[in-house]
């Protein structure tokens, strides 16, 4: 077949086809994020399933012996409609509310969404190339590969440091898509078919970036504020973050909060008696622990630089109290000169999930790092309310093996997964242990060198 497109457009193609590649899978980890979390055993196999299906992509490509440049457009214009539409949140919503289990609305996703458009993509670089003849076979794949890992380096910082941050998920969707409908119009197959097919998909993209979703959307996370109903309240609401309630409150007197907010508050002010006193909150939430409490000087660290202009202006109604400062937690605790008479760990990105980096000995290392000699660390976890999973079992003694022995107050015992509060002292070092037995007890003589 004669190359009917110059250089320049083939490789603006294969840019676009990196671009787009890279930014479907981008766009896919944070839209899965609210439903499944983003732990390395959620990001790991989508990225793997991602791979397989452009594997699989290139393996279809290589056999293509005509037809070049319509099989590619046509390729283009169905990923632009699986972007388009399938990659926005009301569709991924709808998946995973319809399906049920997360595990399978997830297979689900990856098989009727994400995989298909890696593989469409995937059959363009050694489909082009065969319009590059007069080259030898390893500088034309070199060209096109160059070209199209180009445009997947660009997608992933545009995507994720730019648009996402500044205009919204929405946004990346549809950039991407309508990137892909610009490269199937560059391969030169315009007729009244195409342009109906153009048109369409441009369409679909904008009814579905449009349609009306509770969420409020960042780069991090999705943020809902619904009303729910408690006995007594005033106009009492939640905040939710991907999905899990993340705050509390009302506008009585005294307010509401969630049990765990309470019962942090309870321990800070009244059996810590705290006035004056410097607390460092790792995961900002709704911005409750500090709502109308002026007694002692609060700093939140979050990630996600929108959360507090999301909170005052839809949660609160009014300023939220304490310094902010977005940084991610870990790095936040390892760097800081300041310290604090007491550190709150808050740190859920979904209901349940912990991010990994946030939960591993070095992280509470770096939180001890950062407490004053008498400080304390008071940590909410979500976990069985036995404690009797590995989860919940190594997480403790993960905690304890930096601080030693802490207290361990389960909030709701009735619930499979409850709020677990974890109070630990700077003061108390972790100290080896023995068990007493009848052969050598020594009992009597530990509680004499405890008084």
């Amino acid at each position: 077949m004669p190359n009917l497109l110059s250089r320049p457009l083939l490789f603006a193609v294969v840019f676009i086809e990196g671009f787009a590649s890279l930014g479907a899978e981008v766009i896919a980890l944070r839209q899965i994020i609210p439903h499944m979390g983003s732990s390395i055993v959620v990001t790991a196999p989508t990225i793997g399933f991602f791979l397989l299906a452009l594997a699989l992509g290139y393996h279809t490509g290589a056999k293509v012996a005509d037809n070049y440049l319509a099989l590619v457009a046509r390729n283009f214009l169905i990923a632009a409609a699986l972007t388009g539409a399938g990659l926005a949140g009301v569709t991924v919503d709808l998946i995973f509310a319809a399906i049920g289990p997360p595990l399978l609305a997830y297979l689900v996703f990856m098989a009727a969404v994400l995989c298909p458009l890696a593989w469409l993509m995937g059959q363009t670089v050694p489909i082009l190339t065969n319009l590059m003849q007069h080259r030898r076979t390893g500088e034309a794949s070199g060209y096109a590969l160059y070209y199209s890992t180009l445009g997947s380096f660009l997608s992933s910082l545009l995507l994720s440091l730019l648009i996402m941050q500044w205009l919204g998920v929405s946004a990346a969707v549809a950039l991407c898509a309508l990137l892909l409908l610009v490269g199937a119009a560059l391969l030169g197959t315009r007729n009244g078919r195409t342009a109906l097919a153009s048109l369409a998909v441009i369409a679909l993209t904008l009814v579905c970036s449009a349609w009306p979703r509770p969420e409020i959307e960042t780069a991090y996370a999705s943020y809902t504020v619904t009303p729910v109903d408690i006995k007594g309240a005033i106009n009492p609401r939640a905040f939710k973050n991907n999905n899990s309630l993340a705050s509390l409150i009302d506008e009585g007197e005294p307010r509401h909060y969630t049990r765990y907010v309470h019962h942090i508050r309870r321990i800070l002010l009244e059996d810590l008696a705290f006035r004056e006193r410097r607390i460092l909150v790792l995961g900002a939430g709704g911005f409750t622990l500090s709502h109308r409490e002026p007694d002692n000087h609060y700093t939140y660290v979050d990630i996600d630089p929108a959360i507090r202009r999301i909170a005052e202006e839809k949660f609160l109604g009014e300023a939220a109290l304490g310094e902010f400062i977005v940084d991610d937690a870990r790095h936040f605790v390892a760097s800081s000169e300041r310290r604090f008479d007491a550190v709150v760990v808050d740190v859920y990105s979904a209901h349940s999930s912990i991010p990994g980096h946030l939960v591993t000995r070095e992280f509470w290392q770096g939180t001890r790092r950062v407490l004053t000699a008498e400080g304390v660390m008071i940590a909410n976890l979500i976990l069985d309310s036995r404690l009797e999973t590995p989860y919940a079992r190594n997480l403790l003694a993960t905690i304890e093996s930096i601080y030693g022995r802490c207290a361990v107050e389960v909030l709701h015992r009735t619930q499979p997964l409850s709020n677990v509060i974890v109070i630990c002292h700077n003061s108390n070092p972790p100290q080896a242990t023995s068990l007493y037995v009848d052969e050598r007890n020594a009992v009597d003589f530990d509680r004499l060198r405890s008084h």
